[in-house]
């Protein structure tokens, strides 16, 4: 069963959040989830990015009251 994954990365500028990102992807089993929480909006920009360069699902994102929420599923 696929688990999800919280990573809190508010207050945390770019690079931050992705670079927590990347170190969970490598902790996580292939099928998780991961949700990152962001206060920098760059985030909701840059993972995308990141997440399709390397292969993985970008399941989407939205924001609410000023934190990003960004899910992304680990593909391989």
């Amino acid at each position: 069963m696929a688990e999800k994954k919280l990573i809190d990365a508010r207050g945390s500028f770019c690079p931050g959040p992705l670079m927590e990102l990347i170190a969970a992807m490598k902790m996580v089993a292939v099928g998780d989830e991961i949700e990152i929480l962001s206060t920098d909006k760059g985030s909701a920009a840059e993972i995308p990015q990141w997440i399709n360069k390397v292969g993985h699902e970008y399941i989407g994102s939205h924001e609410e009251a000023g934190v990003w929420h960004v899910n992304v599923k680990r593909s391989k």
